[in-house]
């Protein structure tokens, strides 16, 4: 069912104007994963406060992104261990949403934008500035977007894109005092299905239950298991519900590099000389000490929990 949410049309396409792009997607390297994440928070501190506004892209080669409840999973820790021994780089993200994995066929989008003057109201109309944008990208092509949750989709909600009835993206916000984060992740290549099998392989891996070690601190197998059973709540993630653009509607010979280049061409077209000149000097990217400090910062408040 479609999110039922909803803001201006011209609020939404005012919002993308204007935009400064960074695009890493060619930085490539099995950095930690969580780099990007502190770039976004150290972003969005400085959008809050007087800079402007930024769309980020970039990709990882191979790693897992768990959502905050997935690290509270009983078996999280060995879901975890699970992945790196596959050569998967793990994190907890800070923004909303559930497991997601990443390769380079798949494109993260971070909108970073200041908070209205008239308030802060009504936060899911934020992600339809997301929405928005991704359509236009793929407007030319001639499919029609779907918004609202996607049944066996790895990492639901409402605001899920789909095409046919198979979901490509999820969406998830992270919010500032000031400014705010609006963050996808778009599969653009690759096997859909075997990425949800993945999603669904963790979650088989991370909600298993260890009722022994429970009862000991209880002394009650009983109060143990209703514990236990209490935390385990996650999605039922399905193999047929998730696929790629390039498996839903082609994109050409290199699909990621067409789906980048349409994200970019839709923020140079609302960008002009003298807003980007204004921009530019509002900009103050982040020290690379000031990146590694925020990644500890976030690897120390977003752990996973031991069981």
């Amino acid at each position: 069912m479609p999110a039922q949410y909803s803001t201006s049309a011209e609020d939404v396409e005012e919002s993308l104007h204007e935009l400064l792009l960074l695009d890493r997607t060619q930085e490539i390297s099995m950095q930690d994963v969580r780099y990007a994440f502190a770039l976004d928070e150290l972003l969005c501190k400085m959008t809050g406060t007087g800079g402007p506004a930024i769309c980020h892209l970039w990709r990882h080669p191979r790693a897992f992104i768990m959502g905050l409840r997935d690290s509270r999973l009983p078996s999280a820790k060995q879901a975890n261990d699970w992945l790196e021994a596959q050569g998967y780089a793990t994190a907890v993200r800070n923004s909303g949403g559930a497991a997601v994995p990443l390769d380079l066929g798949v494109i993260n989008i971070s909108l970073i934008l200041p908070k209205p003057a008239r308030g802060d109201l009504h936060f899911h109309q934020d992600f339809e500035r997301m929405v928005h944008l991704i359509r236009l990208a793929l407007q030319k092509t001639g499919y029609k977007v779907d918004t609202g949750e996607v049944a066996g989709a790895y990492c639901p909600g409402d605001f899920d894109l789909s095409i046919n009835g198979k979901k490509f993206c999820g969406i998830a916000q992270r919010r500032q005092a000031n400014a705010y984060i609006v963050q996808a992740f778009v599969i653009v290549e690759g096997s859909g299905q075997a990425s949800a099998q993945f999603v669904h392989d963790f979650y088989a891996i991370a909600s298993q239950q260890n009722f022994g070690k429970a009862s000991a601190k209880t002394n009650s197998s009983a109060e143990a298991e209703a514990a236990q059973a209490s935390r385990v709540s996650y999605p039922q993630v399905t193999s047929d519900s998730t696929a790629s653009l390039e498996e839903l509607i082609g994109l050409g010979d290199k699909p990621v590099d067409a789906f980048i280049e349409a994200i970019k061409r839709v923020v140079r077209e609302r960008q002009t000389e003298e807003g980007l000149r204004q921009a530019s000097v509002r900009l103050k990217l982040p020290a690379h000490e000031e990146i590694i400090s925020m990644m500890e910062i976030l690897r120390t408040r977003y752990a996973i929990e031991e069981q």
